[in-house]
């Protein structure tokens, strides 16, 4: 079974504001579920689309099947059956030989910053960049999918 394991982190805007970065990448995603132990999610970028199934996280690690489908299909998804949704600016950053993804929330979630960063096992060490903050994995809060239901400005 193809599983994720991931670390979140929220990002100081301040040195993110002051980091040299990549050009962005433009996400929209929605739900067609979000419940606790599962969700279905269809992402729309630039150049790709996906449809993601996530299962429920136990420590940073949990199921993840994606899927690459035809962008005016993952639009219709969207547009028919997603029950939320949320926009955002991904960049990748290299650091330490570390891939990082960092998400600059749009919308309802606007100034919110949070970074990810996919590793090998629970127990692998890497360093953290210096916009980084406090670790929120785990935190429920913090999950896109709940993002797109209880977002940032609401908290």
């Amino acid at each position: 079974m193809p599983l994720e394991i991931e670390k979140k982190y929220l990002v100081n805007k301040a040195k993110w504001n002051q980091t040299d970065k990549p050009k962005g990448q433009f996400f929209r995603q929605g739900y067609l579920l979000t419940d606790p132990n599962k969700t279905i999610r269809v992402r729309v970028t630039d150049t790709k689309s996906f449809l993601t199934i996530k299962g429920l996280s136990v420590g940073a690690t949990r199921p993840e099947f994606e899927y690459e489908i035809p962008k005016d299909e993952a639009e219709q998804l969207l547009d028919m059956f997603a029950i939320s949704d949320l926009t955002k600016i991904r960049y990748k950053v290299l650091v330490n030989d570390k891939l990082w993804e960092v998400d600059e929330f749009l919308g309802d979630n606007l100034g919110l910053i949070v970074a990810e960063i996919e590793l090998l096992s629970e127990n692998e060490t890497f360093g953290l960049p210096n916009w980084v903050e406090n670790e929120v994995t785990g935190e429920d809060k913090y999950y896109n999918s709940n993002l797109s239901v209880l977002p940032y400005k609401n908290w």
